[in-house]
């Protein structure tokens, strides 16, 4: 018997997230047969079903859409542009958070690391670079990860370059594992990682905590700014577009870089 669309997707992301059946099955509460069953073709899974064994999986809603697809049902998440008349309560809470951050900079990134959003004191820290170079872009958007690891971007600046490029590499390949649809950030990764002349990570590598908070340091002239980074997401949104979407806050490490910023 041939697979099914949807018993090719779920055991790709079974294996994905290197979940036995019997793993699986107790994470989604569904007996082992019958994932065994829906996994050979032999089951036709219910909407309920899959929508467990998503939650189970932890995956992205843009893949849970996709799983329903393949099984014949509608998308359940919905997917509306940050303009669309539904989504004012998103887009005045991300205005709000980048400008209660301020003097800090703080910016706000889509899926692929374009740049969405950034509060006056982020546009202060780019223009350093002065015109974008074309190669930073994406769609015509900032990519903040090729405005990092580009010596046409902040590259030359940073003075800690050893010290961040590993986490900031090993935080993409993780995303690059959780989200193994999105293929943007695969060549992304591949990217920068030729860029920073360094190969694969290992799994352990991937799986390793990583810290909370991110420094960063740049030499403008005879100043060196010190700051760390925090990212946040909408954990609860219902809709793939918010889903999507991270917010880095960063905060000065000394007073120097304050009162830089706060003048």
């Amino acid at each position: 018997m041939s697979d099914s669309p949807f018993s090719t997707t779920l055991k790709r992301w079974r294996k994905v997230r290197k979940y036995s059946q019997l793993d699986l099955s107790l994470e989604a509460g569904i007996s082992q047969r019958h994932l065994s069953f829906l996994e050979s073709g032999r089951s036709r899974p219910g909407k309920d079903t899959i929508i467990d064994l998503a939650e189970a999986l932890k995956m992205p809603l843009r893949d849970r859409n996709q799983m329903l697809k393949s099984a014949g049902f509608g998308s359940i998440y919905k997917e509306r542009a940050l303009d669309d008349a539904t989504m004012v309560a998103v887009q005045n809470a991300l205005d709000m958070t980048l400008k209660h951050h301020m003097p800090f900079p703080a910016v706000v990134v889509d899926r692929r690391w374009n740049l969405y959003m950034a509060n006056q004191a982020s546009n202060k820290l780019i223009s350093i670079i002065g015109e974008p170079d074309p190669s930073l872009l994406d769609k015509g958007t900032l990519n903040i990860y090729r405005l990092t690891f580009s010596d046409k971007g902040l590259r030359p600046f940073i003075s800690n370059w050893t010290e961040i490029a590993t986490p900031l590499l090993l935080r993409l390949q993780r995303e690059v594992s959780d989200d193994p649809q999105n293929t943007f950030l695969s060549n992304l990764l591949e990217e920068v990682q030729q860029l920073a002349n360094v190969q694969d990570y290992t799994a352990a590598d991937i799986s390793a905590t990583v810290a909370p908070v991110m420094s960063l340091n740049l030499q403008l002239g005879d100043v060196e700014l010190k700051m760390f980074s925090m990212i946040s997401s909408f954990g609860t949104a219902l809709d793939v577009t918010a889903s999507e979407l991270k917010v880095e806050t960063f905060f000065p490490a000394d007073e120097a870089t304050s009162e830089f910023f706060r003048a």
